[in-house]
């Protein structure tokens, strides 16, 4: 597997961001390896907080999220998925599929042999994390998810997921930042657009963020509608902490929550929240607020 990666020097001093990179390699599927980048903060022996981000974003997007969980006395470890952030990344759409990405994440959290976790995952974050949970349960102890889902395809897709598909795949520009700043409330400066902008210096490094909109299950026989099925058999019996986070503002996850709360036995008794003045980037809107959350919810269940 041909793959990308982004030189060093893009992300030389961005806002915002003190976090030593650390890497990992992960088998590519294809008979040789990927790195893959993470940060990590907070004491090592803590139980570790996981924070998976979505698309077309990267581990910049829990800046305001890790200081105050690492300050309560957590481990924070914040991933770039394959093809995003500092994370190596193949450079053919064709290598990007949604069971290379589950399984990618599985490595990364059985490499660092991650136990107790509470995860916290948003857009595709949920999609790819709440796959692992289900699959690895044992190392799981609670789970928060803001604006994210996991379809099956049984459901189909609304209008507004079926835009963001057509225009990721038909668009001559795809720019991060642009389309961070398009899904947040807060208007963000020049050096945060670049910020998101930084991994990917022209087009040819963008295969996986082009391709992700496109491994969403929207129909029955969707090749992933299967295995997340039977990631819905094990929720559904999930009763473990499972808090929803979902914000007032973004149209792709609007009533997810309330999905969430009909399903998942973990959810009965839980402080839901509904983030006020928070966009489909949630992180960037009211990422302080989400890592008290996170924080308080940990003391509350533990």
């Amino acid at each position: 597997m041909k793959s990308l990666r982004t030189p060093d020097e893009r992300f030389a001093g961005l806002p915002d961001w003190p976090f030593e990179p650390k890497y990992l390699e992960v088998a590519d599927g294809d008979g040789g390896s990927l790195r893959m980048h993470y940060v990590e903060e907070g004491p090592a022996a803590a139980a570790p907080v996981l924070l998976l981000h979505g698309e077309p974003s990267w581990a910049y997007l829990y800046r305001k999220m890790i200081p105050p969980i690492a300050e309560a006395g957590h481990r924070v470890i914040a991933p770039d998925l394959i093809g995003f952030g500092r994370s190596d990344k193949p450079s053919e759409k064709s290598d990007y599929t949604y069971q290379r990405h589950v399984d990618w994440m599985t490595e990364f959290v059985t490499r660092l042999d991650l136990r107790d976790i509470t995860y916290f995952g948003q857009d595709w974050g949920a999609l790819v994390g709440l796959r692992v949970a289900a699959e690895n349960e044992g190392r799981f102890s609670r789970i928060v998810i803001g604006n994210g889902f996991l379809p099956t395809g049984d459901q189909g897709a609304n209008e507004a997921f079926l835009r963001w598909q057509k225009f990721s795949q038909e668009s001559p520009k795809f720019e991060a930042g642009w389309i961070v700043q398009g899904a947040t409330v807060t208007q963000l400066s020049e050096d945060i657009v670049a910020a998101y902008d930084a991994p990917f210096p022209d087009e040819t490094y963008k295969a996986g963020a082009r391709q992700f909109p496109t491994l969403v299950p929207t129909t029955p026989d969707d090749p992933a509608a299967a295995p997340n099925r039977k990631a819905w058999e094990v929720l559904q019996k999930w009763e473990k902490p499972f808090l929803t986070t979902f914000s007032d503002s973004d149209p792709i996850t609007k009533n997810g929550d309330k999905a969430f709360q009909k399903l998942v036995p973990g959810t009965a008794g839980q402080p839901h929240v509904t983030i006020e003045g928070g966009g489909h980037f949630l992180q960037e809107d009211k990422g302080e607020e989400l890592g008290r959350i996170v924080v308080d919810f940990i003391a509350s269940t533990s």
